[in-house]
C-alpha cells in the first residue's frame, strides 16, 4: 500500500496565498487615492473661476472703491482703479495659487491699480489740492481737508495700512496678505502711522 503524503506549503507562501487578494485591492486603492490628489491638485493649480470673482465683485464693490478712492483721491478714479483690477484678476486667475483668500489677492490688485493711477494723475493734479476739494458727510471741508492731508503725508505702507483697515474695514491678516507683509508688520504699521496723525493733530489743536 503506497504512503500518502500530505506536502505543506511553508507559512510564508500559505500567507502569500491568503493575502495576495486583498494586497492587490490595498494597491488598487492607493493608486485610486494617488490619482484623486493629482486630480485635486491640477484642478487647485487651475485658478480662480471667472464665477468667483463676479460674486466677490457684487458683493464687496462698495468696499473696494471706497479704499481705491482715499487711495487715489477721487471717487471716480476709484471707481476706475477696481474695475481695472478686476479686469487684471479676471486675465490672471489662472496665476491664483489659493496660498491666500481670493478676497485678498484681489485686494492686492486693487492697491496696486489704485498707486498707478494716483502717479498718473499726479503730474497733472496735486494730490493734496485734490484732497481738499473733496466734501465730507461728517466733517466741514476744511477739516476733511486737513485730515486727509495728514493721512496723505504717511509714509506709503503706513497710508495703505490706514486706508485698508479704515476705509476697507480689513483684519489685520488680510491686510497683512493684501501688502505682502507679516502680521506683525501690520501691527506695528498702524501704530506708526496712529502716532504720527496724533501728533499732528495735537500741533493743530495747539
Amino acid at each position: 500500500m503506497r504512503e500518502c503524503r500530505l506536502t505543506v506549503l511553508p507559512s510564508e507562501s500559505a500567507a502569500s496565498l491568503t493575502t495576495a487578494p486583498d494586497s492587490k485591492k490595498s494597491r488598487a486603492s492607493t493608486k485610486h487615492s494617488g490619482l484623486l490628489a493629482h486630480r485635486m491638485s491640477e484642478m487647485a493649480g487651475r485658478g480662480a473661476t471667472v464665477e468667483a470673482l463676479e460674486s466677490l465683485y457684487r458683493a464687496e464693490l462698495p468696499r473696494f472703491v471706497r479704499a481705491a478712492a482715499a487711495i487715489s483721491g477721487d471717487e471716480g478714479a476709484g471707481r476706475d482703479a477696481v474695475q481695472e483690477a478686476f479686469v487684471q484678476a479676471v486675465r490672471k486667475r489662472a496665476s491664483f495659487k489659493f496660498e491666500a483668500p481670493l478676497e485678498a489677492w484681489v485686494w492686492r490688485i486693487v492697491i496696486n491699480e489704485s498707486l498707478a493711477l494716483r502717479r498718473r494723475r499726479a503730474s497733472e493734479l496735486d494730490w493734496e489740492s485734490e484732497s481738499a476739494s473733496t466734501p465730507s458727510a461728517n466733517h466741514t471741508p476744511e477739516q476733511d481737508a486737513t485730515v486727509r492731508a495728514w493721512v496723505a503725508s504717511l509714509p506709503e505702507r503706513q497710508r495703505l495700512a490706514v486706508f485698508l483697515r479704515y476705509f476697507a474695514d480689513l483684519d489685520y491678516r488680510s491686510i497683512a496678505t493684501a501688502l505682502d507683509v507679516e502680521v506683525g508688520t501690520v501691527s506695528a504699521t498702524l501704530a506708526a502711522a496712529h502716532a504720527t496723525l496724533r501728533h499732528s493733530y495735537e500741533e493743530a489743536v495747539r
